[in-house]
């Protein structure tokens, strides 16, 4: 039954290509088991490189996605924030004004929100089971209806603004695997987690993040998502994970706003896209 609903609640996220990414050339199909994307990786020069800056991602306003412009804020400083750490297991991060050997610019393409009243209903339901049946060890699925999506392009480019790693990444939120917030951006929220993981370890690597036997995160990154300092002071601009107060508010449900406060103030603006080898294929952004 587990299974039936998460298939169920998984209605698949549009793989879209908005236009920023330098080439959509090459690219191949490489699909997780709730993820569909499309990669593209040179592996010996992303594993050549040493240092790495991080744009700011971009989640622009569009007619079909009803997110405001504080919550596309919220989604978007999340994917910077979990690629700065990601990245920083393996890489230098260095700040916006200098120079690195990649720079990393994430895209948000489109978001289905989260419907807060199938969320609050899940969440009625979890807490009427620990009421009814205290210590029962017994899941229960979230409702497979209203739920959330993300779709997201990135590319790491080098110092003269060729491609190096790109990915076009979508995912719907499941019944199983993701926690119901009472938010419009709730669960593209929580997504941005996954698509900065997946992204960071295409470029760490430079292979597909999908497959294999998944890594335990390494001992240093447990304090920096329990709200410590993050390895690199660069990471600072995206602001700290909320820690101990946003792991219990997703299990409560909470929004996401209510927990996280995003990224610092004077990190808004995106640092200038690395110089392009010719300006008919400049990025977009």
């Amino acid at each position: 039954m587990s299974v039936a609903l998460a298939l169920g609640g998984c209605a698949a996220a549009p793989l879209e290509r908005a236009g920023s990414l330098r080439s959509y050339d090459r690219m191949s199909d490489a699909n997780g088991l709730v993820t569909r994307s499309q990669i593209r990786v040179n592996k010996k020069d992303v594993l050549a490189a040493k240092t790495i800056r991080i744009a700011s991602t971009v989640f622009p306003a569009r007619t079909d996605v009803a997110l405001n412009e504080k919550e596309r804020r919220l989604v978007a400083n999340a994917i910077s924030r979990e690629l700065c750490l990601r990245l920083s297991e393996r890489f230098r991060i260095v700040a916006a004004d200098d120079d690195a050997d990649l720079t990393v610019q994430a895209t948000v393409t489109h978001a289905t929100p989260t419907s807060p009243t199938a969320s609050g209903a899940s969440k009625a339901l979890s807490i009427a089971k620990t009421v009814a049946l205290p210590g029962v060890p017994v899941p229960v699925p979230r409702l497979p209806v209203g739920l959330g999506g993300l779709s997201v392009e990135a590319e790491a480019r080098d110092f003269a603004g060729f491609q190096k790693a790109a990915m076009v990444w979508a995912r719907n939120a499941t019944s199983i695997t993701n926690s119901p917030r009472v938010a419009n951006e709730g669960d593209a929220y929580d997504l941005a987690a996954d698509f900065g993981a997946d992204f960071a370890k295409l470029v760490t690597t430079g292979e597909s993040p999908f497959g294999g036997v998944p890594a335990l995160p390494p001992m240093d990154s447990i304090p920096v998502r329990f709200g410590g300092a993050p390895k690199y002071v660069a990471c600072e601009a995206f602001g700290r994970f909320p820690g101990i107060t946003g792991f219990a508010g997703q299990g409560l449900g909470l929004p996401p706003a209510w927990t996280d406060s995003g990224a610092k103030e004077s990190s808004t603006d995106n640092p200038s896209p690395a110089p392009q080898p010719n300006s008919e294929q400049s990025l977009t952004q």
